[in-house]
């Protein structure tokens, strides 16, 4: 009798373990699969820009600044190639920076072509605001030179740098030198000579600095040449 009953015990302990194995079998096969990453999507055509290049894209002004010259708005008289900027007073349509084509004239919104050589800064904005008149109520314009390109002097020789300067200001013989870097070792200072169309001038940087001939010391004209033998 009792060995009946322990085999009952055995088979019901048996069966039970079968189906708890089998229980956890099942769960297992059923069992989500683990999560992963999400694959990174793809926003369009591979370029061949870098990160860098698409920030500092996204920070780019949308208008460039540009600082005016220093130049006299009732003196200074503009030449062709000269870069300029004309501000309109609350209208941002005629407001913009133009450059002086070689013609002597360039070219607004509306009003078409204006002379703008041979007029100061400030003769040039009353003549844009009478042309302004027909489309704006009392317009305030200001013009202001932002680049020199059409008055300049060249300086050749025995100088640490030579070529062509912009005449943006008066400037000396003497300037003209400083802003030249100085003298090479063999330069000739007593000789120097400043072409002027066909005239020549004769420049002795020994006696200015000297304290002599103080007047020879002249203003720079537009289209000289300084030659340092």
């Amino acid at each position: 009798m009792r060995s009946e009953m322990n085999g009952r015990r055995i088979g019901i302990l048996v069966a039970l373990a079968f189906t708890i194995t089998s229980f956890a079998q099942g769960q297992k096969q059923t069992a989500p699969p683990p999560q992963t990453d999400a694959p990174k999507q793809e926003l369009g055509p591979t370029t061949s820009k870098t990160k860098e290049e698409i920030d500092a894209a996204k920070t780019l002004p949308r208008e460039t600044v540009i600082t005016a010259a220093p130049v006299d708005p009732k003196k200074y008289v503009i030449g062709p190639e000269d870069i300029i900027r004309v501000n309109v007073w609350k209208d941002t349509d005629f407001t913009g920076v133009f450059q002086v084509r070689p013609d002597g004239k360039f070219s607004m919104n509306l009003i078409g072509d204006i002379t703008a050589a041979g007029l100061t800064p400030d003769q040039l904005a009353q003549d844009i605001s009478k042309a302004l008149e027909q489309y704006l109520v009392k317009p305030q314009v200001n013009v202001s030179v932002a680049q020199v390109l059409s008055k300049n002097y060249y300086i050749t020789g025995e100088v640490n740098r030579t070529g062509k300067f912009p005449l943006v200001v008066p400037t000396t013989i003497m300037e003209a030198l400083t802003n030249a870097g100085g003298f090479r070792e063999y330069a000739k200072t007593k000789k120097i000579v400043i072409m002027r169309g066909k005239e020549r001038i004769k420049f002795s940087y020994n006696d200015v600095i000297k304290g002599k001939n103080l007047e020879s010391n002249i203003l720079l004209q537009d289209g000289d040449y300084v030659h340092v033998p």
